[in-house]
């Protein structure tokens, strides 16, 4: 797999109409998963208007998929900028350079403004304020496996009480 870390992110916008793209996710823990993106984009807009989201694991060649709902919060910004000095340089300056979500009229224009900001920042890239961090805090989880005949595994996981969960068999 060239990407394990990919996931689905669902959003909704604010007429409740709900798009879907790919993020990678870069670290998970107790706390939840982290994505980062451009904020003024159309991802980072839907979740900065509702931080209700949700993710979609699918690794076709295991048979597994891993489905995560709940509430996402910006990162604060020293673990934004954290990741963003972790990443290269050219991916640094793209940050700068996409305004994500925007028409653009040719590739030309963003390839100039490459140019321009490898000139304006020679050394260290800083980390522009419209990008960084998103922590989903997942209040739901589904686990499915694939079986024969399409009678697959699913597994609900829900909040029973602090640091508990319910676990729930799901009929295929």
């Amino acid at each position: 797999m060239k990407y394990p870390n990919a996931v689905a992110l669902a959003t909704v916008d604010e007429q409740l109409r709900p798009a879907v793209r790919i993020v990678l996710l870069k670290h998970v823990d107790e706390k939840g998963f982290q994505f980062f993106t451009n904020y003024e984009g159309r991802k980072g807009r839907e979740l900065l208007a509702n931080q209700q989201a949700a993710l979609c694991f699918f690794w076709d060649a295991l048979g597994r998929q891993v489905r995560v709902e709940g509430k996402v919060e910006k990162l604060d910004s020293a673990s934004s900028d954290a990741y963003f000095q972790s990443r290269p340089r050219r991916s640094q300056l793209g940050a700068w350079a996409s305004k994500q979500s925007r028409v653009i009229e040719s590739r030309e224009i963003l390839e100039q403004e490459m140019e321009k900001l490898e000139q304006q920042f020679p050394h260290e890239v800083p980390r522009p304020d419209h990008w960084g961090g998103f922590l989903l805090k997942p209040t739901s989880f589904e686990f499915w496996l694939e079986q024969d005949n399409r009678l697959h595994d699913r597994f609900e996981y829900l909040p029973a009480s602090p640091g508990q969960w319910k676990i729930n068999r799901l009929s295929p």
